[in-house]
């Protein structure tokens, strides 16, 4: 039988999307662009997720070039991937500031192999986009939800990757959403048209805490362990029943 593990290896290899975009977004699909990104992830799945267990889902936005688009992990820069998760890289250093608040969570939490047999996290849109600053050549990240035309053209994948990282093995009783504002609304009306989840539970991205409330980062890890508690409970809950 197939572990989380394999399920969530063959999930990535198979990403790929095909339909078009507006001009000047490109798609970014580390898993077919580096095969560094489909090793060091693979290390790191068969070292959390090597079992059968169900986890609990948690929806970030879409990879970002210096996190996921480098380890094929999200929220999981070089540096932690090194450091917290002891897997070795050789590559360029980079750093994610939402990658440094997630791993301060899993820290408190318990470590990551505490946080990883209960968690999955991946995104709304396993895919990141990039584009061009307006009278620049410097390429940043983009948000699927940055523009109405590409949040239409990538729907429908979308929805098909959500449905595929269910069947991975999730509880479906709750998913935990980050980001409060624009990824919030867009994964409350997609579940209540594709019924989904039972329930969204809405955090505040990572990203968001440490560009303006830095310093009040430890309020919101201890509101972010609340979160993660209350699901892990109320699921143990039901088993015993």
């Amino acid at each position: 039988m197939k572990t989380f593990a394999d399920k969530v290896i063959g999930f990535n290899k198979q990403l790929n999307y095909k339909g078009s975009l507006p001009a000047g977004i490109q798609i970014m699909n580390p898993f077919r662009e580096s095969k560094d990104v489909s090793k060091l992830s693979g290390e790191f799945y068969r070292k959390y997720y090597s079992d059968e267990q169900p986890r609990h889902i948690i929806l970030g936005i879409n990879p970002g070039r210096f996190g996921a688009g480098i380890t094929g992990v999200p929220f999981t820069d070089p540096k932690r991937l090194v450091e917290k998760c002891g897997i070795p890289y050789s590559g360029k250093m980079a750093h994610e500031p939402s990658s440094v608040f997630i791993y301060e969570m899993i820290d408190a939490f318990g470590g990551p192999e505490k946080f990883y047999s209960l968690f999955y996290i991946n995104s709304i849109c396993p895919l990141g986009f990039t584009a061009a600053k307006p009278g620049s050549k410097t390429v940043v990240n983009y948000n699927y939800y940055d523009n109405a035309q590409l949040t239409e053209a990538v729907y429908p994948f979308i929805v098909k990757s959500v449905k595929q990282q269910i069947k991975l093995g999730v509880y479906t009783h709750a998913c935990i959403c980050f980001g409060t504002g624009k990824n919030e609304n867009f994964l409350r009306k997609l579940n209540d048209r594709e019924k989904l989840f039972n329930e969204i539970i809405a955090l505040e991205h990572p990203r968001f805490i440490m560009q303006y409330k830095s310093k009040s980062k430890d309020l919101y890890i201890d509101k972010y362990l609340s979160a993660f508690q209350r699901i892990a409970t109320f699921q143990k809950n039901i088993q015993s029943v």
